[in-house]
This record gives structure tokens, sequence and C-alpha cells, in this order.
């Protein structure tokens, strides 16, 4: 199995779970916007696509062949250990999953009333417990923190990069 494989099998970069932004060249701004993908200004003015990506189905990339730079220089924790023969093209697939599943669980927790688009599932769990969603629950807090350890442990590979205020 390659590795594309597993990216087109992951989508985890893609779903605003890991960041909010992947940074464009200019010039690939007019093929961004072509492709559909939602092209925003940064703070200092650069270009980048918002994540949760709009060319996300489900797990999958629509426009993976004509992804930008930012997108294909991209390479996760999971995705360096599989390149690197440290686990197998399964436990990759297995590490996905386990993910998934945690996410999942931070999505279940949060309950009817959450607004679920365009925002990530740890995004909205963030929001929820800032107070904007009305509300939140120790049970979310846990699966929130769980997922987040995960992520950090199989795919960021260090301290997460925000905190919530207070």
């Amino acid at each position: 199995m390659s590795l594309s494989e597993l990216c087109r099998g992951c989508g985890l970069c893609c779903d605003g779970n890991l960041f909010s932004h992947v940074p464009l060249q200019p010039a690939e701004v007019g093929a961004a916007r072509r492709n559909g993908l939602d092209v925003v200004a940064l703070a200092d003015g650069a270009p980048a696509i918002r994540q949760c990506c709009t060319a996300l189905k489900g797990r999958v990339c629509t426009v993976y062949a004509g992804r930008p730079e930012g997108c294909r220089r991209y390479a996760c924790r999971l995705f360096n250990a599989l390149a690197g023969g440290t686990v197998s093209f399964q436990e990759a697939l297995a590490v996905v999953e386990q993910a998934h599943a945690l996410l999942s669980a931070v999505e279940r927790s949060l309950g009817p009333g959450t607004d679920p688009s365009p925002s990530s599932v740890l995004e909205r769990a963030r929001f929820a417990a800032w107070g904007e969603d009305g509300g939140f629950s120790s049970e979310t807090s846990a699966a929130r923190e769980r997922a987040e350890a995960f992520l950090d442990q199989h795919f960021h590979g260090g301290p997460r990069r925000f905190e919530s205020p207070g």
C-alpha cells in the first residue's frame, strides 16, 4: 500500500482538527479558487485555505492530484512513521480509525444543537468549553482531551498550540 493511500483514507489534515489553515503561494490562489477551495487572507495578508477544506468529501480530497503545495508538503507524524518503516500500513490504518473514533466520541458528547458546519469537531468542542454554544459537559471535556492527546501523539507530534482562555 502506498503512502498516498493512507492520506486519502484519513483526511485529518484537511478536516480542521489538526490545524485551521494551509498556506498558499500567491500563484496558487487562482487554481485553488477554481477548485472551489475556501481561500482567505491571514492576518499578515498571506493567502491560505481555511480548514475544514471544501474539497474534503468524507475522508477523501477531491482535488488530491491538483492540491496546493502546502498540502503536498505536509507530512504528519504517522505518515513519517509509515514512510520510515516503523509502522506497517495496517497499523497506520488502525491509528487513523482510532483517531476518527475519538473524534466521533467528541461529536456525540456535544449533542444536538451544536452547529456542525463548517468547523471541526475539536473547534466546536472548544467553543462549547468557552461558553459559545451554551455549556460544556465533563464528558465532552474528557472526550476532547483524549482526542487531542491522541492527535498530538500520532499526528502533531508536539504539545497543543493553543489552550482555552483563563
